[in-house]
């Protein structure tokens, strides 16, 4: 049987004149967008762009909330309560749910974003109210978290279905985390060896970490930054490596 693996995007990302990422060169070598839903960057107009193009291109649309950070593009800590994260949910989720209704769509999954994910990851108190937030909207939609994290045991815990996520492009520390963005060598910038942690994710369960121990990743779905500089470029090499390990690249299925 061939396994199959989704190919997952943060994207949308552009707010008024500021424009960030290749959204158009990504888009057709991923199976599913998280679309930024006006926090951390997005706009209303720069959304339903975004909701086109994955229309355009059949990939499966996702929010992508975050904390309310636009000035640190939402990838800085801050204190919330989760009675706010779980607002703060409903409302970037609503957001985006309007534009895809509009566009005769609808919403498939939800990813947090940034410092809200990473929280989310190791606080289950947090993770229990973004994922309560998702299933009161619908518990149909698929929450995604790092895999071995909070946050797939708190959507599991609420009977949300869930998907695991691994990371291409991302430096793991030996306890199955994500290095700090702020640490030397976090970011894989290199093609090829970010190509190749996906492929050994995807088709072994594996990593490596900093140190060089192995970490075992098990993911349903693996994460191409849409802001990195070569994104377009990384997604297609991706897309064709996967494809040439043998795996079958699909967004996975919503429930009805």
């Amino acid at each position: 049987m061939t396994v199959s693996i989704d190919l997952n995007a943060d994207l949308g990302e552009a707010f008024g004149a500021w424009r960030m990422g290749d959204d158009a060169g990504v888009m057709p070598w991923i199976t599913s967008a998280n679309i930024a839903c006006g926090f951390h960057a997005g706009d209303p107009a720069t959304m339903r762009r975004t909701v086109a193009l994955c229309l355009e291109h059949g990939v499966a649309i996702g929010a992508h909330p975050s904390l309310p950070d636009l000035q640190g593009f939402g990838r800085r800590e801050m204190q919330i309560s989760p009675a706010d994260a779980y607002a703060q949910t409903l409302y970037q989720l609503g957001a985006l749910h309007a534009l895809a209704r509009a566009a005769s769509t609808h919403v498939h999954h939800v990813k947090p974003h940034g410092a809200l994910y990473n929280m989310a990851a190791r606080d289950r108190a947090l993770a229990d109210a973004i994922a309560t937030a998702v299933r009161d909207f619908s518990p149909t939609l698929i929450l995604v978290g790092l895999a071995g994290g909070a946050l797939i045991e708190a959507g599991q815990a609420v009977g949300l279905p869930v998907q695991r996520e691994g990371f291409c492009d991302r430096r793991y520390r030996a306890d199955g985390t994500l290095a700090p963005r702020g640490q030397a060598g976090a970011v894989i910038e290199d093609i090829e060896a970010a190509v190749a942690q996906a492929v050994a994710i995807a088709t072994r369960n594996e990593a490596i970490a900093g140190d060089g121990a192995p970490v075992r990743v098990e993911a349903d779905t693996l994460c191409v930054h849409g802001d990195r500089p070569n994104a377009a470029a990384f997604a297609e090499r991706l897309h064709r490596a996967l494809e040439g390990a043998g795996l079958r690249i699909a967004a996975a299925t919503r429930p009805a």
